[in-house]
């Protein structure tokens, strides 16, 4: 998964955490993709109750991508694909960046952000059953897949867009890999020591798929976070024309934000309604609503154009981090 023109050698040197954990990939890719999982950064979907197909119908199919540190073949992902197609009479399927359930949990770590959409949209382009367009929701950094979809390709398009727990504005810590966490383990000391000076590399923005969402809000001025930061392309905040990537989001006809009220995993929480953290961070914690937030006031990529053309929606649901119920959903 590392791309061909980095060297192994280097990257021993950049981030020996780092570089530990691309070996691992490829000597113990089990044993690694069973860490991640239980991991305190992975976003594992909940189990859904089984049952008989409702009485809700859609004509589009459903899109499905899964977090960090999961996999469209565990069992929480499949019943979640199920129900939301037994409960909308559709055909309903869950989108993988790798071809089993090991290297697709590891493709969430190891497959930069640009490189697993590309994936994304292979695999969607090759179903027959979503050639003329679909609904999709992601949980937690799934949302990337499908945002980074809509940004860069939309075709076929996505006509409904759930965001549930989404790191759409980006995260600027990792809560969940904090130095007061017990039993921290390799994957969030490779996440812990890169959220230094080494974030915005261009070795490490070619790896990781959390260094391409990471967006440190004092450095998001910087030369190297404008010019290596996938987000920051994304968002339109590297000085690049946006034309195409707005006329891609305009194909998309409804987005639905939906923030957990006790998310600990998604910090600022607020992101996953696209706010952001003030200028005057840190001396201010408290985040900006989408409406004051930067991508928002410049429309740099959509966002403002489709919230006034009625296409932006807010949910929310009590609870931690894509722990929702079968009501919720």
């Amino acid at each position: 998964m590392v791309p061909p023109d980095v060297k192994l050698s280097a990257l021993s040197v950049l981030s020996p955490a780092l570089h530990s954990l691309v070996q691992r990939s490829m000597v113990e890719p089990a044993s690694l993709a069973a860490e991640l999982h239980a991991s305190p950064l992975a976003a594992i979907a909940p189990m859904m109750p089984m049952r008989v197909h409702g009485n809700a119908s859609t004509s589009f199919p459903i899109v499905v991508a899964h977090g960090m540190g999961d996999s469209c073949f565990n069992p929480g992902m499949d019943s979640v694909t199920k129900y939301a197609g037994k409960t909308l009479n559709t055909y309903a399927v869950c989108i993988p960046t790798a071809s089993s359930q090991i290297m697709d949990t590891i493709a969430g770590f190891l497959k930069n952000m640009d490189a697993s959409v590309d994936e994304f949209a292979k695999r969607v382009r090759s179903d027959p059953k979503l050639a003329g367009g679909f609904n999709a929701f992601g949980l937690s950094q799934g949302n990337n897949l499908i945002r980074g979809y809509i940004t860069k390709y939309n075709d076929p398009p996505v006509n409904a867009f759930i965001s549930i727990c989404g790191i759409n504005a980006g995260v600027a810590a990792f809560p969940q890999c904090s130095p007061q966490t017990p039993l921290l383990g390799g994957i969030c000391k490779a996440v812990t020591e890169l959220l230094g000076s080494l974030a915005y590399n261009p070795i490490v923005q070619s790896i990781l798929f959390q260094a391409n969402y990471f967006r440190d809000p004092t450095k998001v001025n910087t030369t190297a976070y404008k010019s290596y930061s996938q987000l920051a392309k994304w968002n339109g905040e590297s000085g690049a024309d946006m034309s195409a990537y707005k006329a891609n989001w305009a194909k998309t006809n409804s987005f639905t934000w939906v923030e957990g009220t006790e998310d600990t995993v998604v910090w600022p929480r607020e992101g996953e309604q696209w706010g952001e953290l003030p200028d005057t961070y840190p001396t201010e914690l408290k985040a900006l609503p989408m409406k004051r937030a930067r991508w928002y006031t410049s429309d740099s990529f959509g966002l403002r154009t489709a919230d006034e053309a009625g296409k932006v929606h807010f949910e929310s649901f009590a609870g931690e981090h894509i722990r929702f119920s079968d009501s919720d959903l």
